[in-house]
């Protein structure tokens, strides 16, 4: 009975010196995940904007390198 005494305090122990890290690495996350959002959010064209840009077409440039096919 001491033993399983033993363990429990250690583990109690345990929990409430990482329960605070824990806490800070979800509120980090959240803030992460709400800036993320925010910018993406931003990036986005309107309707507006994306009616009066030009569709520009990208030319894939050939790897450049000694052996060429």
């Amino acid at each position: 009975m001491n033993l399983f005494l033993n363990y429990l305090v250690v583990t109690a122990l345990l929990a409430l010196v990482l329960l605070p890290a824990g806490l800070g690495l979800a509120r980090e996350r959240r803030i992460d995940r709400q800036l993320r959002d925010a910018a993406r959010r931003e990036a986005e064209p309107t309707e507006t904007e994306s009616a009066a840009r030009p569709v520009a077409a990208t030319r894939r440039s050939r790897p450049k390198g000694w052996a060429r096919a």
